[in-house]
């Protein structure tokens, strides 16, 4: 992780902190990078909920809902399923 990354990380934590909300990712090509960049910092359990790796399509369209045409018909990793 770079330390820009951790520096934006802890303004995304402070910030979700203060609103007393909490976040959750779903990661496909990142492989959970995401979630082990936010989960590092020390504390983020105030804020980090959860961690979703859906790498195949299968998996996109059971844990998050994503409409097996719409793969199809954009791919795995276009704008359309990813965004």
């Amino acid at each position: 992780m770079f330390s820009d990354d951790t520096d934006l990380i802890q303004r995304i934590a402070v910030a979700l902190i203060r609103r007393k909300e909490c976040m959750g990712v779903a990661e496909s090509c990142t492989g959970g990078l995401i979630g082990a960049a936010c989960t590092s910092l020390s504390g983020s359990s105030q804020w980090f909920e959860r961690g979703v790796i859906s790498y195949s399509d299968q998996a996109k369209t059971e844990l998050l809902g994503v409409p097996p045409a719409l793969i199809g018909l954009h791919g795995s990793v276009s704008e359309a399923v990813a965004g």
